[in-house]
């Protein structure tokens, strides 16, 4: 019994050091208390074009007035930023950052529920505003996340958090905003993890398919029997997938296939759904169907080889254009957590592969905001709208010429310090020997 208590307590005391190790001390920046007046930048709006030698004011945590020579309030905090260029925050969607630290340890990933469905869960509940990651993303513009569950199925719904919370009901700006579901694979593939057979993996491709329309079906007849006042137990599953049917909820489907994509695009269309496609690398195969529909589509293969072997070196950089030339209404993602804040990057990587710079800058910024249903508060630079932005002395979308001097979250001036930050610091003092 010692020993079991002895093995007990030393597991408590491992996780509570993990908990420690992935905490950021960096405090929340305090509410906006006086005007602040960015002087004299280029302002990049997105919704009206590029600014140049203009100001920018914003209290209470909104944006006031947009302009050359616009007049300053009393008491405000003037800021000349000549030469820099101010953008509105990124939003990175599709991550799991808040639910995910470190790969190898699983005490720190939180993204997975068991089992195969589970739409109940929401994103939101597990997300740790502390996490080590965040201060890190923040560094390069990404005011805002996406944080979705992962799963192989029905994996819950995702919430649309700020990044510069005390805890998660700080930074929870839209709570369970849709279902997420991964769409069962339409092919085999042929790697040395795959131990099946090409017959057992289409049987278990099907099977999965069959499972999921089983899902909707359930879910339609649980949301019929409702609307009737019929009484029904309580299942908090289809209570979860509700608004899919009354039209309050998107359902982001991640695929990636043509064919997933458009088993997708037709069940969707059955049952009346709101459809998002995330990840969508074969996009550009239907792209002309996807413009006539109108289907949103959040692109999350800006990086990486070709999926097949007749496809161009630089196809996962040149959809992004391939779309916009469509017509297709789109945005950029870069999935995961600490490598999310790369998303701007990819932005501009599609720029040097034919992309304007301006859709570029919208397709992280404005087109989240408006797939996500916040355009009114977020994504663009606009009197009215969240003080969300960043200042750069050089191109946030460039590597090499971004360098941020501030940062903004609901006026609220947020450190730019991290991890890396600190270790920079540090060995910059090392004495050369």
């Amino acid at each position: 019994m010692n020993k079991l208590l002895t093995t007990v307590s030393a597991a408590l005391v491992s996780a509570l050091t993990l908990n420690s190790a992935a905490a950021h001390d960096e405090v929340p920046g305090e509410e906006q208390s006086n005007p602040i007046v960015l002087q004299g930048g280029t302002l990049h709006t997105v919704s009206d074009g590029v600014l140049t030698n203009s100001d920018l004011v914003f209290e209470n945590g909104k944006i006031t007035a947009i302009g050359r020579d616009v007049s300053i309030p009393d008491g405000a905090e003037v800021i000349d930023i000549s030469g820099q260029h101010v953008y509105p925050g990124v939003i990175a969607m599709d991550t799991t950052i808040g639910l995910n630290e470190i790969e190898a340890v699983r005490a720190t990933r939180d993204a997975r529920e068991v089992g195969d469905v589970h739409p109940e869960v929401a994103g939101h509940i597990a997300f740790n505003a502390d996490s080590e990651i965040i201060p890190t993303v923040r560094y390069h513009g990404i005011t805002h996340a996406q944080v979705a569950p992962e799963g192989s199925l029905v994996a819950g719904q995702s919430s649309l958090m700020h990044l510069d919370g005390w805890n998660y009901q700080d930074a929870l700006v839209a709570g369970e905003i849709g279902v997420h579901v991964s769409w069962p694979r339409t092919y085999v593939v042929n790697t040395w993890w795959e131990r099946r057979s090409p017959e057992e993996q289409r049987k278990a491709n099907e099977e999965s398919r069959q499972q999921l329309m089983k899902v909707f079906a359930d879910a339609k007849a649980y949301y019929d029997a409702k609307q009737a006042d019929r009484k029904i137990d309580l299942d908090q599953r289809w209570e979860a997938m509700a608004g899919l049917f009354d039209g309050s909820k998107k359902l982001y489907v991640h695929a990636d296939d043509k064919r997933q994509l458009e088993q997708a695009i037709d069940t969707s269309q059955e049952y009346g759904f709101e459809l998002v496609l995330m990840g969508a690398r074969d996009a550009w195969r239907i792209a002309d169907k996807l413009a006539e529909l109108n289907v949103p589509v959040v692109f999350g293969s800006p990086y990486g080889l070709p999926a097949r072997n007749d496809e161009g070196y630089d196809q996962a950089f040149a959809t992004p254009a391939r779309l916009a030339e469509a017509g297709v209404n789109f945005a950029i993602s870069y999935p995961g957590y600490w490598d999310v804040r790369n998303l701007p990057f990819a932005a501009g990587n599609a720029v040097a592969f034919g992309l304007d710079q301006q859709q570029a800058l919208a397709a992280i910024t404005l087109k989240p905001a408006e797939i996500m249903g916040v355009a009114d508060k977020l994504g663009s630079l606009e009197v009215g709208k969240s003080a969300s932005l960043s200042v750069s002395e050089g191109d946030l979308l460039d590597p090499i010429g971004q360098k941020l001097t501030h940062l903004y979250i609901d006026g609220r001036k947020v450190s730019l310090s991290s991890r890396h930050t600190e270790l920079y610091e540090k060995y910059r003092q090392k004495p050369s020997e």
